[in-house]
């Protein structure tokens, strides 16, 4: 097969095509006040976001920052519910708050549809992927999934420190959907750097952002093209020969959805293995417990969901609004806290603790409103058989330096690091 035009050109040659936004002058500076000023890449917040989220959630539950050009943070969970369903007055263009917003020229597509999608276009989009994240094709995933996750432990070797971040939570989903998407497993390293650029640099200087960009779509349109040659039952394939309203996708449509998977897909689920190994390591009578009672672990897992939700979007405002008491502009950004809204007292009891065996847990960690995580299934067969085959194999584990475990910024937030002691 021929290479198909939609695919013939590079970044630099698409992107001239295409309106950029806006881009803003980064500040690092530490936040001073948190109701006024926050940054969610401040160092302090990704050390422990929750009780900067408790009190602003007292004196100020909808808080504001100039930085990145005007941006919100609710934290109650019905304003975030409330704006999360509310797709008339709130545009989902871009679900990441940094130093560029992407115009509204780019709607009701958006950069990575149909996470950044609107209606009635997002429910198209969506549509088209639904059948690789139903739980029947979850379940086929499964045998390899334990299969790689024992050969993980079997590589760590008879150490008594290990990294289980490192070593362990990261590499699960980078092998599920490298596989998914027919790409090269070796190729790893460079989907966390991916990952890395999209999440973690949000503030970095606007020219390293766009050419951080273009290496990820370049990488991408490469994968595409040995797509063409040799095409593949796989994700990758699909996407290149489906078609939305009698066309085939736009060149932006396809690499968008494939970054939205690749990057989402694998961040999100590390980042719950790794605070859930991070939980079990720091309260031994939780790990004890569920190595006696495995049947538990469904139940605990949710809990790890709701207290260390990964996840939060934004959405940017359409027009000027009142919102729960302040008063925002057009194009202001939202920061929308799944992880606060999970910690709410007014919405769960002891919302502040983590209770393994809490029955009624109706937690958005994934989501609330039409973005609501199409692949929640395979997030949670990941996070279920990644606990299961380290609790089997590692039953006894502790944190070997709990000043040397570090969090990720911005808006997926998990151990990047976590050094364990076996045994």
């Amino acid at each position: 097969m021929s290479v198909d035009d939609r695919f013939a050109k590079n970044f630099a040659d698409h992107i001239e095509e295409r309106p950029f936004g806006t881009r803003f002058t980064p500040d690092d500076s530490p936040v001073k006040d948190w109701a006024t000023d926050w940054s969610h890449i401040d160092e302090v917040w990704a050390a422990d976001p929750y009780a900067i989220q408790d009190d602003l959630r007292e004196r100020c539950p909808v808080a504001h920052t100039n930085r990145f050009g005007g941006a919100w943070l609710p934290v109650r969970w019905d304003d975030v519910a409330a704006i999360a369903h509310d797709s008339e007055r709130f545009t989902s263009r871009t679900v990441v708050v940094g130093n560029f917003r992407p115009p509204a020229e780019i709607e009701p597509v958006g950069g990575i549809p149909p996470i950044s999608s609107d209606p009635p276009f997002h429910h198209d989009a969506r549509k088209l992927l639904l059948p690789a994240f139903t739980k029947s094709a979850v379940s086929k995933l499964e045998p390899a999934t334990r299969a790689f996750c024992h050969k993980l432990i079997d590589d760590l070797g008879d150490r008594d420190v290990v990294d289980a971040a490192t070593e362990y939570a990261q590499h699960i989903p980078a092998r599920v959907i490298a596989d998914m998407l027919g790409y090269p497993p070796q190729d790893a390293h460079l989907f966390t750097e991916f990952i890395e650029q999209s999440l973690e640099g949000i503030n970095n200087p606007a020219e390293e952002r766009i050419a951080a960009m273009g290496r990820q779509f370049d990488y991408h349109m490469q994968q595409i093209r040995a797509h063409l040659d040799e095409p593949r039952d796989d994700l990758t394939s699909y996407l290149v020969n489906a078609e939305l309203y009698g066309n085939k996708l736009e060149t932006f449509h396809v690499v968008g959805t494939m970054i939205l998977l690749l990057v989402a897909g694998i961040d999100t689920t590390w980042s719950a293995i790794g605070a859930s190994l991070w939980h079990l390591a720091s309260n031994p009578a939780d790990r004890e417990r569920l190595v006696a009672e495995p049947e538990l672990l469904p139940t605990a897992m949710e809990e790890f969901l709701r207290a260390y939700a990964p996840v939060t979007m934004a959405r940017i405002v359409k027009q000027d609004m009142s919102f729960g008491g302040v008063e925002m502009k057009a194009e202001d950004f939202i920061l929308l806290s799944f992880p606060a809204a999970n910690r709410d007292p007014s919405q769960f009891d002891r919302a502040a603790e983590v209770v393994i065996d809490r029955e009624v847990n109706r937690h958005a960690a994934f989501g609330l409103g039409i973005h609501r995580c199409l692949g929640s299934h395979l997030a949670r067969m990941e996070l279920r058989v990644a606990l299961e085959v380290w609790l089997e194999r590692i039953p006894r584990f502790s944190l070997a330096d709990a000043d040397a475990v570090r969090w990720a910024g911005g808006q997926v937030r998990g151990p990047r690091t976590l050094p364990v002691r076996i045994g």
